[in-house]
C-alpha cells in the first residue's frame, strides 16, 4: 500500500501565510521563521502531495492550480481546528467561552475602553479578547480562523469562507497641521489634493479610495510619505510635514487637543463602509444572544462617536 501523506498543521499554516503575502521572505519575517526552514517545510509539503504549489519568480510567488485548491482546503481545515479547540475548552465547564474580536485602530481609539466595560455587563459568561489590526489584516486573520468576528472597512468584495454584513458608511476627513487662523469647515477635493500627503501603503483602503478619486477627476495625487504605522502618520501631520485623509477615530485625540486641523470634503466626500465579518458556517455560541447584543452595542457607540460623519446602512443620509 502507498504510504499516507505526512502533512502537519504547521506546514498548512506556513503555506497559507505565503499564499496571502505572495512572498516567502515577507512570510518568514511575519512568522518569525528562518527563510530556509520555511522553504524546506513547503518543499516537504509539495513532495507529500506530489504537486507543485507555488510558482517562484523574482517578485515573489504565485499559486499553481494545485496551490489554489490547497489554499481553500487549508483555510477551512485550520478554521475547523480552532473551532474544535474552542468547543473543548467550553466543555470543561471551568473556562469561560472566548470571543476573539478584530478591530481597526480607529475603532479601538474611539471606543476600545468602553467596549471592555460593555463586555463585562453584556456578556458575563464570555471572555473578550480584542485584536487590533488594519482592515485587510483582520480579514486575513479571520480567514485563517484566528478571529470569531471582525469589524473591518473596505471588504467590499466577497471573500471565500467569510460572511459579511454592511453596518455603516463613514465619511473620511482631511487632516492638516494646525494653524493659528481659523480654517473653513470644508474644502474641495481638488484643493485638498494640492497638499503633500502621508498615507498608509498601497494595500490600505484609504489610499485606494484616493487613487480612484484622483483618476476619476484627473487630479494629481501627491503622496510623499507612506507609513503603515498610524502613530507615525499622525506625528508627521502634527509636525507640519504633510496632510492626510483619515477616519475621525484615527486622529481623535489630536483633533480634540487642537494639534491637528480637520476639514470635510465638500464636493466629493470620500466614504468607506464598515462590515461585520465572521467565518461562514461558524457554530452558534452557547451565549449567542449576549454576543449579538454586545456587537450591536459596539455599532451604537460608533455611531454616537462619529455623529454626522456616519450613518447606518439603509438609513437616510446625514446632514452635511
Amino acid at each position: 500500500m502507498p504510504e499516507e501523506a505526512k502533512i502537519n498543521l504547521r506546514q498548512l499554516q506556513y503555506f497559507v501565510r505565503i499564499a496571502e503575502v505572495g512572498n516567502i521572505t515577507r512570510a518568514a519575517e511575519q512568522l518569525n521563521v528562518a527563510q530556509p526552514a520555511l522553504g524546506l517545510q513547503i518543499r516537504q509539503l509539495e513532495q507529500e502531495l506530489h504537486a507543485d504549489l507555488l510558482l517562484r519568480h523574482s517578485r515573489g510567488v504565485e499559486l499553481t492550480e494545485a496551490g489554489k485548491l490547497l489554499l481553500e482546503r487549508a483555510r477551512r481545515l485550520l478554521q475547523d481546528v480552532e473551532e474544535i479547540k474552542r468547543e473543548f475548552r467550553g466543555l470543561s465547564g471551568h473556562e469561560q467561552e472566548m470571543l476573539i474580536l478584530g478591530l481597526t485602530p480607529s475603532i479601538m481609539l474611539q471606543i476600545g475602553p468602553d467596549m471592555l466595560l460593555d463586555a463585562k455587563q453584556t456578556m458575563p459568561n464570555v471572555s473578550l479578547s480584542l485584536v487590533e489590526e488594519l482592515s485587510y489584516g483582520l480579514a486575513m486573520s479571520l480567514e485563517r480562523g484566528e478571529l470569531n468576528y471582525a469589524f473591518a472597512y473596505g471588504t467590499d468584495e466577497p471573500r471565500p469562507g467569510v460572511e459579511r454584513k454592511a453596518i455603516l458608511i463613514e465619511e473620511l476627513l482631511f487632516v492638516r497641521p494646525a494653524v493659528d487662523t481659523p480654517l473653513p469647515e470644508s474644502l474641495t477635493l481638488a484643493e485638498a489634493l494640492t497638499h503633500d500627503l502621508v498615507q498608509a501603503g498601497e494595500r490600505d483602503m484609504v489610499q485606494r479610495l484616493l487613487k480612484s478619486a484622483a483618476e476619476k477627476y484627473t487630479l494629481n495625487l501627491r503622496i510623499v510619505y507612506e507609513a503603515q504605522s498610524i502613530p507615525a502618520m499622525r506625528t508627521l501631520v502634527v509636525r507640519g510635514a504633510a496632510s492626510s485623509f483619515m477616519p475621525y477615530g484615527t486622529a481623535v485625540e489630536e483633533i480634540r487637543a487642537g494639534k491637528i486641523a480637520v476639514q470635510r470634503i465638500s464636493d466629493t466626500p470620500l466614504t468607506r463602509t464598515l462590515y461585520l465579518l465572521k467565518p461562514s458556517h461558524a457554530p452558534v455560541s452557547r451565549h449567542q444572544d449576549a454576543i449579538d447584543s454586545f456587537l450591536d452595542t459596539i455599532v451604537k457607540r460608533l455611531l454616537e462617536s462619529l455623529g454626522p460623519l456616519a450613518q447606518r446602512v439603509g438609513a437616510s443620509a446625514p446632514n452635511r
